[in-house]
Formats: structure tokens, sequence, C-alpha cells
């Protein structure tokens, strides 16, 4: 079944190949068709274009499909297009003609856009909560290895004094960074397009307010032509969060691959968390944070597929978007199950002591040392110079102690600060 059917079908070489994966994809919006459907009649009686024994039918039968899709056992039969063709189609079985009623004032433009703005709603929040996890379980690490020191690098090279307290907490602050954006295409996703129809209104006196307040919008997408140009623009803002996500779990996955390289043995996990290898005994890889790594980098691509995928298109709906579904649909799930992974992870990471000990690790107290003399008077060039020449000399011998306490230094982390900036973005993500 159809909803544009006009008494033909089309060729099914075409069918195939219009209609794709979307079915499959379908069944994960059909929660919110139905909840989209329940606010447009709810608007429709309101109105005078249902009655209100109408009304109660209705709903009756759509709590009952709504049922049906919180038991799983919805599907979208052979035959039928979408799963607006599948919510109506189940109507107009049980209720005759009042099922038909249902799509007065409405196109599936409008109808997909609502199911789209309310999925992607629920799916960045729970994005939010699973960032949320991880932010804590980063900054209890950073708490509990906060005076351990480990070699600071830049250009991989040894740099200066870091510690575990500040390579977690990094981390746990960069993700508030990332929820800043999450927060922004929630903001994008929050607007309710419903009455746009097909992207040019209807003569129908559609309440489009009241289905903003049944949908719990924060508000309309008011322009009927913005609410059709939202389709795009707001799965382009959720792949953005996704990707800035994304390259910190990628970042934070590359630093434990390297850390658990023997070369540099800064952290380890137990063997059952580890793989082996084939022919070479000894080996422990990492193998769950490269697969994670590569994940994260694969998700930090697709604000690139989906600009490309709506760069050219003209005002007004056109089927390329539906491909959209395929780029964003997935991408979700596969990010929270990358931060649940490296939350469940880190709950188990052993950390070295005393790794700074170790004289190769002697040039990374160079910097303390300047700094020492500068305060004792010696100006900064001179104090730079001398200390320098110690090193080219082999007469240099670090003093192993830092004393760092301006906000967010190694002995000033600052978490604190840092978990109530967090708190405050999760905060408008209501999770």
């Amino acid at each position: 079944m159809k909803l544009w059917s006009k008494g033909f079908e089309p060729d099914k070489m075409i069918e195939q190949f219009t209609v794709g994966n979307d079915r499959n994809l379908d069944l994960q919006l059909a929660r919110y068709d139905v909840q989209g459907s329940m606010a447009h009649i709810r608007m429709l009686e309101s109105i005078g274009l249902l009655s209100a024994d109408e009304l109660k039918v209705l709903l009756e039968a759509l709590g009952e499909i709504a049922e049906i899709i919180e038991r799983g056992e919805f599907t979208i039969e052979e035959g039928v297009e979408d799963v607006h063709s599948q919510v109506e189609f189940m109507l107009t079985s049980r209720l005759g003609d009042i099922g038909k009623k249902i799509h007065s004032g409405r196109s599936r433009n409008d109808q997909v856009l609502v199911d789209l703005k309310l999925f992607m709603r629920d799916e960045l929040r729970s994005i939010g909560r699973a960032v949320e996890r991880l932010f804590n379980r980063l900054i209890a690490l950073s708490e509990e290895h906060k005076d351990k020191l480990m070699p600071g690098y830049t250009h991989l090279q040894v740099a200066m004094p870091s510690s575990f307290g500040l390579w977690f907490g990094a981390y746990a602050e960069s993700l508030a960074d990332d929820m800043q954006m999450l927060v922004a295409a929630y903001n994008i996703a929050n607007q309710n397009p419903l009455g746009s129809a097909a992207g040019y209104g209807s003569s129908f006196p559609l309440d489009r307010e009241m289905t903003t307040r049944l949908l719990d919008f924060s508000t309309l997408h008011y322009n009927v032509v913005a609410a059709q140009m939202s389709r795009g623009k707001t799965e382009r803002a959720a792949a953005m969060a996704i990707a800035s996500i994304a390259s910190t779990l990628g970042h934070l996955a590359m630093d434990v691959c390297m850390w658990m390289c023997q070369n540099f043995g800064f952290v380890s996990f137990p063997d059952s968390l580890t793989t082996g290898s084939s022919i070479m005994p000894h080996k422990k890889n990492p193998d769950v944070f490269e697969i994670m790594r590569g994940k994260c980098n694969r998700l930090t691509s697709i604000p690139n597929e989906i600009a490309l995928l709506t760069a050219n298109l003209p005002l007004g709906y056109n089927r390329d978007l539906q491909l959209l579904k395929d780029i964003i649909f997935p991408a979700t799930g596969e990010l929270v199950s990358c931060l649940d992974m490296a939350d469940f992870m880190l709950q188990h990471i052993s950390v070295k002591d005393n790794i700074t000990d170790d004289p190769r690790y002697d040039y990374l107290f160079t910097v303390e040392e300047v700094n020492r003399l500068v305060l004792s008077g010696v100006p900064f060039r001179e104090a730079y110079k001398k200390v320098g020449l110690e090193v080219q000399d082999g007469t240099y011998r670090p003093e192993r102690t830092v004393h760092h306490t301006h906000a967010g230094s190694i002995n000033n982390l600052c978490n604190d600060k840092i978990a109530e900036k967090f708190s405050a973005i999760a905060d408008k993500l209501k999770i």
C-alpha cells in the first residue's frame, strides 16, 4: 500500500531502487510516527475536522499500535512502502473510513520530518547520557591518579611533566566542549515542523502551536518552507556533534594504544580485555581501542557525507534526502556503543607509578629548572641559556618535583569546576 497510490503500481525494479533500505530503517521511527499522529488528530478534532467520537476511536487504535511497537512486534508488511503507510494501513484495516481521515492537513514530508525530529531528540539525549557516563569515569580517574606524574610530549618528543590527573581530566573537559555541540544539535531538532505539509502549508486552519505543545517541542519551525529546509540541516547538525565526540574519543583511544605499548608501558588492562597473536605468544593487543579508533575516525566523516548529499539540492523536498537515514541512523548507535565500551574499559585500567623516575625522562624537568632560576631573580633568557648549556655538556641534573599551582595545572586540576561546567551544559539536554 502506498499513500500516493492512484490506481497503478510502479515497476518492481523502480520500487526496489527508490525504497532501498528505507523500510528497515523506518522501523526505528514507528513509535514517533504514532506520537506525531496522536498529536495531529487531537489538533484535527480541535479545529472540527474530526468529531470527538472519531478522535477517541483513533486514539485507542493508535494506542494499540504503540503497544505492538513497544513489544517489538511491529513490522512493515510486504508491499507497504514505509512506516507512515503501515500505520495508516493498520488504522484503516481496523476502523475503515475513520482511519482514512488521519492524513488531513498533512503530507508525508512533514510527517517524516516530525518523526525524524522526535527520533533525533531521543538519540541525542541517549548520546548525552553515554557522554555523561564517560565524563564521570574520567573525572573519577583524574582524581584517583592526580599525584602520578607522566611525561608530556610535543612532536612526540619528551617535553614537560604531565600527570594522569591532567590526562584523564583533559578528555573530561574536552567532552564538555563536545556537549555544547550536542546541545546545539538538540536545539535544532527540537522545533516542530508539523503542519508545513509538503513545505508550502495548508488551506486547513491548522493549530500548529497546539501540536508543538503536545509533542513538547521548544518552538515551531514557523516558516513552512524553512521547516522543509530543515530536512538535512537537522541531520548535519547532529552529525557535527557526533563527529566532535568521536574525535575526542578517537584521540583517547590512540593515546591508550600508545601508552599500552612496551616502549611506553604507562597503562595496562587485564588479559581478558586484550587479544593475542596467532604466532607471537607474548602479545597483548589493544584491539578494543584500535577498533574504537577506527569507528570514531569513520564517524568523523559523516558531516562531510551529509554535506555532499545535500549540497546542490533545489528548494523543496527531493528524494535524495531519504538517503540521510542510511548515514545518521547507524551513527548514533555506533557512537553510544563506543562511549559505553570506553567507560567499561576504563573501569579496569591500571596506571603505572613512578614513571618519571626513569633517566630517559630527565629532560622533562628542564623547564622547571629554568623557572626556578627565574623565580630566584635570573632573567629568563639567561636561565634558559644556562640550563641549555648544562643539557649540552651533560652536567644537567633534574630535580624531579613540580610546583604548578595555577588553575588547571598539575597541582590544581579544577575538576570540580569542570564538573560544574559539564553539568550546566548537560542540563540543557534534559538528560
